[in-house]
């Protein structure tokens, strides 16, 4: 009974705020229920994440305090007060997941609840989870899902073949086929076949993956793949939108298995343009499987051996070769611009370390299934666009006169000739970009340019691609991995049967188009998350060696160098002996004393200085005696600088180069931190997302 009295009393003594704070924890407590783990739960999204951070749990006096991961998007909780009940048995000085508890209160006055453990935070396996956890990626289907798939075969039935043939399904299995993908790609969307007509034309096959034929509206298995929306491709592993048994089996258009497709059969003359053509439902059987390392040298470096071993496929690629060559030079006439931005390829070990970075490999033979790919999405959206057929189109707006006249402006420093002003077309951008006379700035312009226009979305109305100079394109052809690919087969299997459902899909494809948008965007930013996390980790044990790079970017604290196998790094002002001055209008920065003069393209040398692996910032200075000799003198009283260590040594830089390099701006694990476009831009382009 005192007992009792002593907490009734404990109770009447609480202050105002405090009774707020039990009420609004219990309040929560009886209308969470919180799954077995954060794992099962189905994908959320860009914006859906809420109410949750991810830190390290610290012991403290009353139970336990969250301190949040700095890289991750919701810190402005900032430390998270966990009561010893909310603890739920997780462990000290581990990185958990934690369920904000009031999240309306002022920052520093959070209480929460840990919902998972994700492990220690020097696990390789840890930091990837954060990132799962932080966009809402979930690796695991719901049993639901499972359940529907199940029942699926590994392949098409025999019976099921023939009766899908008798019901108008052509029948295109004695064409030859091929699919080309990279190396380790399982998931196999698309295939060709291509003939050499007599008069020189092309007739050009697409074979897409009819993956509509097994994911069905209104199942489970439909809204999940639309809750996911697309596969997300991350450093050390894939996050697929459909479940393997689908992606890599049952859809993925493997060789020497018969496959449901769809056909875009399209007529193609000696100047690249399609004059004819059509769309249906098809079986094929690929007849192999090849990768681009392997048609680049079959096509660049033919041995003997090659006639029996691949036969009639390498007549198949030179046509092929022909055909890509004559599409991009159509292209090119009608004003397409060509982003030359490199893509990141980061290399493991088995235990999850990074073995190396590098650019990503490519060569022209990707260029030639790009091309195919393109054709067909410009061939399928303009028919549609024609029938005013309720549709999801792949859109690229036009660029905002400000900006594109403010890029012209910053081009001219640069050699480029004329002006971009006003309305332009894709052709007036493709020519001025030509005249720039300083080819080392070009990859860096290219981004500058490509942040100075929209970015390319989905899109219920046909308002065509302006990076590609088109006026009607969609994404048709990677329905394993894309919703809006997979929704659009579902609207043309409509038509090709014959349905009336205009008004059907008129009332959905604005969700359709803006749901795919959203989730796009948030697996281009989880698939760079991954990536920052593992630059980090590679360069965090190359601190004090020597990287020859180009300056790609600068703002007012400094500029960002890329260095050779594409890593980025930043360089504070403050770290250099002159007092540097940012002239956005012709993107340089000067130096008030010596008159030195940093541009994008510039060569420079680099010392790795400092890599945060927290908040995934890389920092670079620049090599001693980098600012001209004349410079240190008149600073230094005539003293001569030390001569640079050698590239390949390790050592730091001298002098004021590592001076005060601590905090500071730093590069997001070598990006800008400022209106970097990423693989929205040229590495999306390589990645199909154009």
């Amino acid at each position: 009974m005192e007992e009792k009295k002593k907490r009734a009393g404990f109770a009447e003594n609480m202050s105002a705020s405090q009774k707020r704070r039990n009420r609004v924890i219990k309040a929560k407590e009886e209308q969470s229920v919180f799954p077995e783990t954060l794992a099962d739960q189905a994908p959320r999204g860009p914006l859906q994440v809420k109410n949750q951070v991810i830190g390290i749990l610290r012991q403290s006096p009353t139970g336990g305090v969250v301190i949040p991961d700095p890289s991750f998007r919701s810190t402005d909780y900032g430390a998270i007060e966990i009561d010893k009940n909310h603890l739920n048995g997780a462990p000290f000085n581990m990185v958990v997941v934690c369920e904000v508890l009031n999240p309306n209160c002022d920052r520093g006055d959070c209480r929460g609840t840990i919902t998972e453990v994700l492990g220690d935070y020097g696990n390789n396996d840890v930091r990837m989870l954060t990132v799962l956890r932080q966009f809402g990626l979930s690796q695991t289907f719901p049993k639901k899902v499972l359940e529907e798939v199940e029942s699926l075969p590994v392949n098409p039935d025999p019976e099921q073949i023939v009766n899908e043939i008798a019901g108008g399904r052509r029948d295109k299995r004695d064409l030859l086929t091929i699919t080309i993908d990279g190396e380790d790609a399982k998931d196999l969307d698309d295939a060709i076949s291509i003939e050499k007509l007599r008069n020189g034309n092309f007739k050009l096959y697409v074979h897409i993956a009819d993956v509509s034929n097994y994911v069905r509206e209104g199942t489970a298995l439909d809204g999940e793949a639309f809750s996911r929306g697309t596969s997300v491709y991350l450093v050390d592993r894939v996050i697929p939108m459909l479940p393997p048994k689908l992606s890599n089996g049952l859809c993925s258009l493997n060789p020497n298995v018969d496959r449901l497709a769809m056909t875009a059969e399209m007529l193609v003359d000696r100047e690249g343009g399609i004059y004819g053509g059509e769309l249906y439902e098809s079986v094929i059987r690929s007849d192999r499987r090849m990768s681009y390392k392997e048609c680049y040298r079959i096509l660049e470096d033919p041995r003997p051996e090659d006639v029996e071993e691949y036969g009639d496929i390498i007549p198949m690629l030179i046509k092929m070769k022909e055909l890509s060559e004559i599409l991009r030079a159509m292209r090119e006439r009608r004003g397409a611009i060509n982003f030359e931005m490199p893509e990141t390829k980061v290399v493991l070990n088995d235990d999850g370390t990074v073995k190396d970075v590098m650019p990503y490999p490519i060569n022209y033979t990707n260029g030639i299934i790009e091309s195919f790919m393109i054709c067909a999405n410009e061939f399928v959206a303009k028919k549609f666009s024609e029938l005013k057929y309720p549709f999801v189109y792949r859109v690229h707006e036009d660029p905002d006169p400000i900006k594109i006249a403010r890029f012209s402006n910053i081009a001219r420093f640069f050699g480029a000739s004329g002006r971009l002003a006003g309305r332009i077309k894709p052709l007036d951008v493709q020519r001025f970009m030509g005249t720039i006379g300083d080819k080392t700035a070009l990859p860096a312009l290219d981004e500058l340019l490509l942040r100075s226009m929209a970015k390319a979305r989905y899109c219920s109305d046909c308002l065509g691609h302006f990076g590609l100079a088109s006026k009607n394109y969609c994404h048709f052809t990677s329905p394993i991995r894309r919703y809006p690919d997979l929704y659009i087969h579902r609207i043309i299997k409509s038509y090709l049967h014959g349905e009336n459902s205009r008004s059907h899909f008129a009332g959905l494809v604005d969700n359709a188009a803006e749901h795919s948008s959203d989730m796009e965007r948030n697996a281009v930013d989880a698939e760079r998350a991954s990536e920052d996390i593992k630059i980090c980790e590679y360069m965090a044990e190359r601190i004090g060696e020597h990287y020859d790079g180009v300056i790609s970017s600068i703002i007012d604290g400094g500029c960002f160098v890329r260095l050779e196998n594409t890593v980025e790094g930043f360089v504070p002002f403050r770290s250099l002996r002159d007092h540097y001055f940012f002239d956005d209008r012709s993107y340089r920065a000067i130096g008030a004393r010596g008159g030195k003069v940093l541009s994008i393209g510039m060569p420079v040398t680099v010392v790795v200085e400092k890599v945060d692996t927290e908040e995934n910032k890389i920092d670079f200075s620049f090599e001693y005696g980098f600012e001209e000799e004349r410079d240190l003198r008149s600073s230094k009283g005539g003293k001569k600088a030390p001569p640079a260590v050698k590239k390949g040594r390790k050592g730091k830089a001298g002098g004021s180069y590592t001076a005060g390099r601590t905090g500071g701006a730093g590069g997001y694990a070598g990006k800008p931190r400022q209106g970097r476009s990423g693989r929205g831009g040229g590495k999306g382009f390589k990645r199909g997302r154009r």
